[in-house]
């Protein structure tokens, strides 16, 4: 399957990026724990490995907005976090924001 080059391009700047002396911090998204589960007619089902970071920063709004050009209005993330699991939708996906809304 081919890959996409912005998704490239970020996968080979999170490598590239030297060792910081300060501890990351939990909030920040990385492409490289956004995987594609499943794509049919327009609709994709990903998954989000979240690591340390809470379930509640992962679930607010901007927190996927790196990934805007990639997920679209509808599609579902599947979030694995420290602290439990959540089922995130995408309500809204414009340039450099994204919009999810948790499940019950």
């Amino acid at each position: 399957m081919p890959r996409n080059r912005k998704v490239e391009a970020m996968i080979d700047a999170e490598r590239n990026t030297p060792a910081q002396a300060a501890p990351v911090p939990s909030a920040r998204f990385a492409i490289r724990n956004l995987s594609v589960l499943a794509y049919a007619n327009g609709f994709t089902l990903w998954h989000y490995k979240a690591g340390k970071t809470p379930i509640a920063e992962v679930s607010d709004d901007h927190f996927f907005s790196d990934a805007s050009d990639m997920v679209a209005v509808g599609d579902m993330i599947l979030v694995s976090a420290v602290d439990g699991g959540r089922v995130l939708v995408v309500a809204q996906s414009d340039l450099d924001m994204v919009a999810t809304a948790g499940l019950v």
